[in-house]
């Protein structure tokens, strides 16, 4: 399996570890998507650091709102309807941080992701995680964990899914992975960096990079 190389640099230390993890990976200079932007603090970090031409969608109108009012260039809409608008090859980065577990069509949304971009950054809760697998069993109830800390009824999870399932639906609709890691909310990454199932057990967020096969 793929791995990933260079050591993490933690930077912009008010944003979410996976976004700073995200930012690490895209180069100087390019064009990047973030669908599900939020508060636009990816894009406004790449635009500051980066000199990138980064734009985003917000479901959130509040948080759209609220980016625009800080000269982000984002735009209400969502990933499952508003991606099929953008032209191919429009973006060298598509960003999906925390989101693939709550739209609609997850193998369609990467596949658009893919389509406007040279390469898709997914960033999701690992539901393998041996925290998430106790709790279900012991308790018989939908766990809360540190990375994902809200009760059933509150979260928007439809798809929740693990490593081993993101790294089968890739194999399976030929996208290459070209970087992936897992994480703790510390950022720790051995020892599970260089096996996909100890990964799978240990780590509580996963990010993956890809391309077409």
């Amino acid at each position: 399996m793929p791995d990933t190389h260079a050591p993490v640099r933690y930077v912009a230390k008010n944003m979410r570890l996976d976004l700073r993890l995200i930012a690490e990976m895209i180069a100087p200079g390019t064009r990047v998507l973030d669908i599900g932007c939020g508060d636009g603090a990816l894009l406004e970090h790449l635009e500051r650091e980066k000199n990138a031409d980064a734009r985003g969608i917000e479901i959130d109108m509040d948080q759209a709102t609220a980016a625009v009012a800080q000269g982000l260039a984002v735009i209400h809409g969502d990933a499952d309807n508003d991606l099929a608008f953008y032209p191919d090859g429009a973006f060298d980065y598509v960003v999906l941080s925390r989101t693939l577990h709550a739209v609609e069509r997850p193998r369609e949304v990467l596949r658009q992701m893919l389509r406007i971009g040279r390469h898709a950054i997914v960033s999701f809760p690992n539901f393998g995680h041996w925290e998430v697998r106790m709790k279900l069993l012991l308790t018989g109830r939908m766990p809360m964990t540190e990375t994902w800390g809200r009760p059933w009824h509150e979260t928007p999870n439809i798809h929740p899914c693990t490593i081993l399932d993101f790294f089968d639906l890739c194999a399976g609709d030929g996208y290459r992975v070209e970087q992936w890691l897992a994480v703790d909310e510390r950022g720790l990454r051995a020892p599970w960096k260089r096996s996909v199932r100890l990964a799978n057990l240990f780590g509580e967020q996963a990010l993956f990079m890809l391309t077409k096969g």
